[in-house]
């Protein structure tokens, strides 16, 4: 199987659909696009600008479950061009997503930009363990400005990723954007020192 993302989302089901709402020529167009499996500068880029993800899992009863993960900027980390990794912190402790990694691996990830309305997909093998054995992952994943206690390390291998349309994504833009945006525009318009007209 190649890693184009329409072998990990096409399923017979998928294709069926596709041939019922008259779209299947365009599925085929892009079972026949490229293998993206491998991150490149744009990709990494991207990852790194963004302070949060949504993560989906399946459980072994075969129900999915999507957890929103949130951080500093850049918390989600591109430590080679198939890999991605994150810290874990203590938290309600129900461990959902832990569990159905640990029972079947598969995860997808939704990656969004709300102001550039930007949407990366992302499907991979995820690999959960405890901080205290991987020392110098631990280093690597955690942020020192950051209290949390970092209880496990989350690893996911990069199977396929697509880029997607940003159509009906509506731009939001987060406090610490709008402030740095409003400072920018009064910098262009505040008036020059020693201008008479401006002192008037």
């Amino acid at each position: 199987m190649g890693q184009n993302f329409t072998n990990f989302a096409f399923t017979p089901g998928v294709r069926h659909a596709q041939e019922h709402y008259g779209s299947r020529a365009a599925g085929e167009r892009m079972e026949n696009g490229p293998d993206r499996f491998r991150l490149s500068d744009e990709e990494r880029d991207f990852i790194g600008s963004l302070d949060f993800f949504f993560l989906a899992t399946v459980g072994s009863n075969g129900w999915p479950y999507v957890q929103y993960r949130g951080g500093a900027k850049g918390f989600l980390r591109v430590l080679d061009d198939q890999t991605l990794g994150f810290a874990d912190f203590r938290g309600n402790r129900q461990f959902v997503s832990v569990g159905n990694i640990n029972d079947g691996g598969r995860v997808a990830l939704i990656l969004l930009d709300f102001p550039r309305r930007e949407r990366l997909k992302i499907w991979g093998t995820a690999r959960v363990e405890d901080a205290a054995d991987k020392p110098e992952l631990a280093a690597r994943l955690s942020d020192p400005d950051y209290a949390g206690w970092v209880e496990r390390l989350v690893t996911i291998s990069v199977q396929a990723f697509d880029w997607n349309c940003h159509q009906h994504i509506r731009p939001r833009y987060t406090e610490e954007e709008v402030v740095a945006d409003i400072e920018h525009f009064l910098s262009l318009v505040a008036p020059e020192e020693g201008c008479e007209r401006c002192d008037s």
